[in-house]
Parts: C-alpha cells; structure tokens; sequence
C-alpha cells in the first residue's frame, strides 16, 4: 500500500511538472492560420526620402501649437504620443472648442495602413498632416500662406526647413510642413509580443491569449483583421450583416459612389487596448464591447461573455511598448 501511494504521488508530481513547464503542450493555434498575420501591409511611400533632419523638424512641428488659430492645438493634442497616439475622447475638440465628428485615431503604425482617415481620403501620412491644420474645426487656419507667415517669423524653424530641404530656394512650404511631419511619423512603430508569434516563437503568448486567438480567427475576424498590421488594409460596409445605426456615410463622402455608403477603412488593432474608445464615432467605450457589435453587424454571431473576453485577452497582447 506504502509503496503504491509513493508512487501515486511521484507520477502525481510529474505531471505537475509537466503542466507547469508547457512541456509537449499542443500548441492550439494551427500554423497554417498563422500565414494571414504574415502579410506585410500596403504602406504608400512618401514622395521624397527620409532623413534625420526631416524627422527631427517633423517632431517639431508634431508638436507646434503656433500651427493653430488659437495657438493651443497641435498634431499631439489629438495624438498624444504618451496615450498610444489617441486623445481618449469620442471626437477631438478643435482650436475654438468646436467638436469633430470623427474618433481621432492613433497615429503609431498609422503610416502602414493603406490610407489616412477613417474614409481614406488622404493617400499617405504626408497628405494626412496637413488636412487638419486647414480644417476650421480643428487647427482653424485659413490656408497655405499663413502656415508658412506663422512659420517664417521664428528664424530657427526657418533654418530648420533650409537644412532639411537644402535644394528648394523656398523650403517653407505647406507642402514641406507634411512632408516633414509624415517622415516623423514613419518613426512611430511599435512592437507587441504578438509580432514574433507568427514567426515561429510560441513562448511569446500565453496559452490564455493563444485560445483568443483562435476564437479570434474562428469566428470570421480575420477576414478584415489581417497581415502584421491586423488590419488597416481595406475598407468595409459598418453593418456588412446586420444594418449598424449612423448617419456617418464614410467613404461615400469622398468617392460619391452609392456602393460605398457606410464604408469605413478597417482599423488596425495593433495597441487596440489602449485606444479606445472605439468606432468612427467614438461611441463604444469598451473593447467587450466592440467585439460583441463587430461580430454581430459585421459577421452575424452573437458571442457569450466568455468567447468575448477570450478574444479580448488576445487583443491585449498586440500592446507594443510606447518609444521613449
């Protein structure tokens, strides 16, 4: 009897062990599903080359207020660089308190996305830079030429531009202020544990986030959600299944085609923990439940709490590390 207990409790120690240690634990995520995270997204380049100087005048002007009929707004205002790129409000308030009617998104990894804005209308962070200095509702000023007078008054952001574009005999310009505020961004890469998972390192998440995963993908989200990005890499009807309740006509504003009323770029979920809250509109305040709305309007599934915070718990691991 002695020894038979002994030996219960020895083969009762070893699978303790071997539970705790992960060792031979199947991993749950097929490989083969781990391809559509391997795509690499379609980012437009920029019309001219990067450089340190650029990048270092683009941060400057990232974060220049005088850009602003008020003098109180910049790109950081709604970008803020230390809350993942986001002003976590449902719409910005503009130089003159006005509201928008959009979520700002974040601007980190914002350059790899397909397009810029939530309807796609500007091609690339350099076209997207300059929109919201001229818009009335956000920075509030009145066009090209007072950018570049506001500019031109401060001698050292002149020189700046001169050693940044030293071929143009007339390098303060609109045009350069989006340039060098896109080069910046091209900077604002961030990496998650979950970057190196599809690569080949299953140590990178835990088995709770591998299960999320897997809900994940078995319920249809990567359809949108792909390539390393997790998204950003097409647009999509809001209310694809079941009719989503908006006047917000999306891309339909840009393009005037009736087929693409309602269209929206698909978001990146890259850091999607931390950017809330959630939509165009900034109308849902948790990720449970932008999941639950997404599966049920864009996929016509009704998920249980349990399969939403599954999916959730995978979501929290595309959180990358904000630069210092």
């Amino acid at each position: 009897m002695t020894s038979r207990v002994v030996c219960s409790s020895f083969l009762l120690s070893c699978l303790i062990l071997i539970v705790s240690c992960g060792v031979d634990a199947p991993d749950p995520v097929p490989v083969s599903q781990l391809a559509v995270f391997k795509v690499e997204p379609t980012a437009p380049a920029a019309d001219t080359p990067s450089s340190v100087h650029k990048i270092m005048l683009g941060k400057t002007l990232y974060h220049e207020s005088r850009l602003s009929a008020k003098g109180k707004v910049s790109c950081a205002t709604c970008h803020s660089l230390d809350t993942f790129g986001v002003d976590g409000k449902k719409t910005s308030t503009g130089t003159a308190g006005q509201v928008g009617g959009r979520n700002a998104p974040t601007s980190l990894n914002a350059f790899r996305q397909i397009a810029q804005f939530w309807d796609g209308r500007a091609a690339t962070v350099e076209d997207q830079a300059v929109g919201p200095i001229l818009n009335p509702i956000e920075h509030g000023l009145k066009d090209a030429a007072q950018v570049v007078a506001i500019l031109k008054q401060d001698e050292s952001m002149v020189g700046a531009f001169k050693m940044t574009f030293p071929d143009s005999d007339d390098p303060v310009t609109l045009d350069n202020v989006g340039r060098a505020i896109g080069a910046f961004e091209r900077t604002l890469v961030t990496r998650s544990r979950f970057d190196e998972y599809p690569d080949g390192d299953p140590s990178k998440l835990t088995l709770a986030e591998k299960h999320g995963l897997v809900d994940f993908m078995e319920t249809g989200c990567t359809t949108c959600h792909f390539s390393r990005m997790v998204g950003g890499q097409m647009y999509n009807k809001l209310g694809l299944i079941h009719p989503y309740d908006t006047e917000d006509l999306g891309r339909y504003e840009v393009t005037k085609n009736e087929a693409e009323k309602y269209f929206f770029k698909v978001p990146s979920l890259l850091n999607i923990e931390k950017t809330g809250p959630y939509f165009h509109n900034g109308s849902v305040a948790t990720l449970q439940e932008a999941v639950r709305l997404m599966a049920w309007h864009q996929l016509g599934k009704k998920l249980d709490e349990a399969k939403i915070e599954s999916i959730v718990t995978f979501l929290k691991s595309l959180t990358g590390e904000l630069q210092k």
